[in-house]
C-alpha cells in the first residue's frame, strides 16, 4: 500500500491533491496535516502510516514548509523519507533552500488538476512507485 502525506494549511489545496492523488491511483492512501508541526507530531506519535512520499507546502502558520523539512531531515527516524515541495512560490531562493535541505522535487501548484495529475505522477515514477495507466 502507498502511503502519501500532503501538508497545507489551505483544505481546498489538500482536497484537491487528493483528489488528483485518486485520479492517478485510487488505491493510494492520503494522509493530511494542515502545518509542519502537525505532521511532524502525527509521523512521531504514528498517528498515521510512514508514508511514502510527503508534498509539504511552504507557506503555512505555526511552522513553515522548509522549518518542517529541516525538522524531518535532523530526525534519525524521518530523514529518508522522500520530501517533495508543493507551493505556489515561484521563488528561485525557496527552491534554493528546498533543496539545500533535501527536498527532492519542487512543484509549483499548477491551476490546472490535469498538470497537478502529471507531476504527481511524475514525483512518484522517481520514486518507484508504479502508477497503473
Amino acid at each position: 500500500m502507498v502511503h502519501v502525506l500532503i501538508v497545507d494549511d489551505d483544505e481546498d489545496d489538500r482536497d484537491l491533491f487528493c483528489d488528483a492523488i485518486s485520479v492517478i491511483d485510487p488505491s493510494i492512501e492520503c494522509f493530511m496535516a494542515r502545518n509542519g508541526e502537525e505532521a511532524l507530531t502525527g509521523l512521531k506519535n504514528n498517528q498515521f502510516p510512514s508514508p511514502n512520499v510527503i508534498f509539504l507546502d511552504l507557506n503555512m502558520p505555526r511552522m513553515n514548509g522548509i522549518q518542517c523539512l529541516a525538522a524531518l531531515k535532523r530526525d534519525p527516524s524521518l530523514k529518508r523519507i522522500p520530501v517533495v515541495i508543493y507551493t505556489t512560490s515561484k521563488l528561485k531562493e525557496d527552491r534554493r533552500e528546498a533543496n539545500r535541505l533535501g527536498a527532492i522535487d519542487f512543484i509549483t501548484k499548477p491551476p490546472i488538476q490535469k498538470d497537478l495529475c502529471d507531476a504527481i505522477a511524475n514525483v512518484l515514477a522517481k520514486q518507484g512507485i508504479m502508477i497503473p495507466r
